[in-house]
């Protein structure tokens, strides 16, 4: 009884062996047929080897333009405030607090402070930012970065349609026409403390 039940087995396995030793040399001779018509590479193998290439330059112009800001942020900025670390530091927090990521953002002001940063300045980004909410678009991260930069550079500037808004005077109204209400003009930003000694 063993036996039969061995040879069945054995019938089985060589049965097996069989078919996947042809399904192999078939695979084989697909492939080394397919590999032999062309000697030209493929068009997907020319993108993928142009695709390391520019991604090299692309982050060497990204690396270009950190240091960029970085010299016209000490340029622009006396004290601290316009070291590269502060500057890091300090637009990534004030955009974590754009983005509602306060944990995060309380982590890196941490950091910003035990680096000596003025907390003042972080304050004063970001609400130069809210000013320029409506300008923002989620969509693109590059109008929040390139607005957090200007904020951090010049934390009192304002928006172009409130400063176009108070500086043109009321259009004149016709005799029915209702006057409309003066715009109210725009807060002022609040000076930075100056850094503990």
């Amino acid at each position: 009884m063993r036996r039969r039940v061995f040879e069945s087995r054995n019938a089985v396995l060589r049965q097996f062996a069989a078919t996947l030793a042809v399904s192999s040399l078939v695979l084989l001779a697909t492939l080394g047929g397919a590999s032999a018509q062309s000697g030209t590479p493929a068009p997907d193998q020319g993108k993928t080897a142009a695709q390391p290439a520019d991604a090299a330059k692309e982050a060497t112009a990204q690396n270009q333009r950190r240091t960029d800001e970085f010299a016209e942020a000490a340029q622009a900025i006396n004290g601290p405030a316009g070291n590269p670390e502060c500057v890091w530091l300090g637009r990534r927090v004030v955009r974590l607090m754009w983005r509602d990521d306060l944990d995060t953002a309380f982590r890196h002001l941490d950091l910003y402070d035990r680096f000596g940063c003025p907390g003042g300045h972080i304050q004063a980004a970001f609400r130069c930012l809210t000013r320029f909410g409506a300008q923002i678009d989620p969509k693109v991260a590059e109008t929040l970065d390139s607005r957090v930069h200007a904020c951090w550079i010049n934390p009192a500037a304002q928006p172009q349609q409130a400063a176009a808004a108070a500086s043109a005077p009321p259009a004149p109204t016709s005799g029915n026409a209702q006057p409309q209400p003066a715009a109210s003009p725009a807060p002022a930003a609040s000076p930075s403390p100056a850094p503990q000694k």
